[in-house]
């Protein structure tokens, strides 16, 4: 999931939503001055690369590290070293001074990413008003590590089928 800026919201989205492309820099920027003041960062989520767990429409509020680093299953916010954008997955590994990082439902990892590039920790998503209880808790070690070997969407996928419209009658 990309940050970018629209005219009214700030929403991140994927590479191929180029109708909401904007300098990326300024947007960076602002956000890095607002979580190196301490200060949270709401905002809503388009984009699919984080799906189930993050969802298009969801809110979600980026917290700064603090004196803490990302840990294994963490959802980050980090300026990708390529794009130099803004982006929010999960750390699937760490090695030395790097985290891989992947979308929960992208194909391929981001890569290695140094430390200095993760900005933020992504700490509460919020779906239709409520917060989403799953993806942030204890359960992310097994989130990263099934992301991590593309085993995620095999194993939900059958299990999505006979949960979703049990969901869709509430």
């Amino acid at each position: 999931m990309l940050l970018t800026q629209h005219p009214t919201l700030i929403t991140h989205h994927s590479p191929s939503d180029s109708a909401l492309s904007t300098p990326h820099s300024l947007l960076n920027a602002l956000l890095q001055h607002i979580l190196a003041k301490g200060l949270d960062c709401r905002f809503p989520a388009k984009g699919h690369s984080m799906s189930p767990f993050i969802q298009d429409g969801d809110v979600i509020t980026v917290s700064p590290l603090q004196k803490t680093s990302a840990g294994l299953g963490d959802v980050v916010a980090f300026i990708h070293p390529g794009s130099k954008k803004l982006t929010i997955h999960r750390v699937v590994g760490k090695r030395a001074n790097s985290y891989c990082i992947k979308g929960d439902s992208s194909p391929d990892a981001d890569g290695l990413i140094p430390k200095s590039n993760i900005i933020g920790l992504v700490t509460k998503v919020e779906r239709k008003g409520k917060e989403a209880l799953l993806g942030l808790g204890p359960e992310r070690w097994l989130i990263a590590f099934l992301t991590r070997r593309g085993l995620l969407f095999p194993l939900l996928t059958p299990i999505w089928k006979v949960v979703r419209p049990l969901v869709k009658l509430e």
